[in-house]
């Protein structure tokens, strides 16, 4: 009777890890949006210090902003605004330790995905740091950069974490993949990553209406362009850097590059999409992931066409996460396909056919 409760226990908890995971998931994409709206309003540094604002934990009247930074005058809005996206990532943070919590118990089952739990609660502290610096470094387009890959990261981390949790949980995980990452799907996955980090290069660097008119750069089809300040990562630490520092000619090389780098992207979906056009299990995911990107590529368009509106800005911000979740479930079912042909089965068959002849 015992050992039949104790084993109800466990049930049960493995369906909050499995549904947790999936909220964590969520609920990181959420985050997200709300810091990307927090960037887009200016509010990202509408408190001068960290963790609190103004030195107490809510928003402040003026009166004690204007003891704790005389130099910083308080836009209450602004602040509100940082203030409850910071709210947010810090629930995030403790949703990441629930799941290591309630999952300590199976660290040492085989199959049970406890490096992906650490590696989880790692990043998210690393991406605290991040949020931290974004304040004090006064918005350094390479904090501001590596805060977005390390939102995303998180969430990357939570889908595959529900993922691996899903198959613990029927009694299927001690089964090893059937495939493993090859060069094409390496090359989708770091162009991915590389067009991102280009994304966030260009919003933290203000770059997104650089070029005027699409699909050339302020009526040029290559105009001026200075790359090599537009992509100096070693830029001075200590100037404010909202509304950015750079000169015209090396934001709009950020644009162009990131026109670039969507391009490659597709051009490597598009080579996924012919190597496993005889696949029907991938078909739908790998639709998933062309649809997100076009998708992405129309609202990145419409972004430069329409000069930028929060909403859309927003949206473009959407699309991107959506193009991330679509690539780790297209790569995650990839990976686990039953139905497709195991790496090397084809040569194997040809040479034991070989040995009959």
């Amino acid at each position: 009777m015992a050992s039949s409760a104790l084993a109800t226990g466990d049930a049960s908890r493995r369906r909050w890890l499995v549904g947790l995971s999936l909220a964590g998931g969520v609920f990181t994409a959420v985050v997200m949006l709300v810091g990307a709206w927090t960037r887009l309003v200016d509010a990202g540094l509408g408190c001068p210090d960290w963790p609190g604002c103004y030195g107490a934990l809510v928003v402040p009247d003026a009166e004690r902003a204007l003891a704790h930074s005389p130099e910083v005058p308080l836009e209450s809005a602004k602040a509100w605004v940082e203030m409850v996206h910071r709210y947010l990532a810090s629930t995030l943070g403790l949703v990441v330790i629930a799941l290591v919590v309630l999952g300590a118990r199976w660290r040492r089952e085989a199959g049970y995905p406890w490096a992906i739990s650490l590696a989880l609660l790692a990043v998210i502290l690393l991406q605290g740091a991040f949020g931290a610096f974004t304040v004090t470094l006064k918005l350094w387009p390479q904090v501001v950069t590596l805060h977005l890959l390390g939102g995303l990261t998180v969430m990357v981390l939570f889908l595959w974490l529900h993922l691996r949790l899903r198959r613990f949980t029927c009694g299927v995980d001690g089964v090893m993949p059937t495939r493993r990452l090859t060069p094409l799907w390496g090359l989708a996955v770091f162009l991915l990553v590389g067009q991102l980090a280009l994304g966030g290069w260009t919003s933290s660097n203000y770059a997104g209406i650089a070029c005027q008119g699409f699909p050339t750069c302020n009526g040029q089809w290559w105009p001026a362009l200075d790359w090599s300040e537009g992509f100096h990562l070693t830029q001075t630490v200590g100037p404010n850097y909202l509304h950015g520092q750079l000169h015209a000619e090396a934001r709009s090389a950020i644009q162009v590059g990131h026109r670039l780098g969507a391009l490659a992207l597709g051009l490597s979906l598009l080579l996924l999409a012919w190597r496993h056009r005889r696949a029907a299990e991938m078909r739908p995911w790998l639709a998933l992931l062309g649809g997100a990107y076009g998708a992405q590529v129309v609202v990145g368009i419409a972004n430069v066409l329409a000069w930028l509106p929060l909403w859309l800005a927003l949206l473009h911000t959407a699309g991107a996460v959506l193009l991330v979740v679509a690539m780790t479930l297209a790569l995650w079912h990839w990976r686990w396909s039953t139905t497709l042909e195991p790496m090397g089965a084809r040569d194997t068959a040809t040479k034991e056919e070989l040995a009959h002849v």
